[in-house]
């Protein structure tokens, strides 16, 4: 094998290494942004901001996970409506979003078994004599 040969294989390699990276990169599907509308979503968070903080003059956790049963317990107050959003920031199509309603200062019981194992972000909004809520807990199933 002369010189010429060696480079033009050398050339050839990189090229088909180059074609199949690239065509593995289109034929993925399972890519996702963490949310579809992530400027107007972005506009909004100063009232995010006031969420968080009312739910931090509250001085109790809303939502208290227990690993050992894979549970998570909602301890809202009476009166207390809302959303619970089960994010999986790895694949949306596994994202869940549950009504919560409090009541008789009740803590509601959330199975999370059913849920496949990963890293998870629990995301609580509710509502209550006119002032909203926000509280999120960060588990691993």
């Amino acid at each position: 094998m002369n010189w010429g040969n060696a480079i033009v294989l050398v050339f050839v390699a990189f090229a088909a290494i180059m074609v199949t990276m690239v065509t593995i990169c289109i034929k993925q599907d399972d890519l996702h942004l963490v949310t579809q509308n992530y400027y107007e979503e972005e506009i909004k968070y100063q009232e995010h901001i006031d969420k968080v903080i009312n739910s931090r003059d509250l001085g109790v956790n809303v939502l208290q996970y227990d690993a050992a049963n894979k549970e998570l317990a909602l301890d809202l107050p009476e009166g207390a409506s809302g959303s619970l959003h089960l994010f999986r920031p790895s694949d949306a199509r596994l994202d869940q979003k549950l009504k919560i309603e409090g009541g008789d200062k009740e803590s509601r019981m959330v199975e999370l078994k059913v849920l496949k194992p990963g890293y998870w972000h629990l995301k609580l909004t509710w509502e209550r004599d006119g002032l909203s809520y926000y509280e999120e807990k960060k588990v691993d199933l």
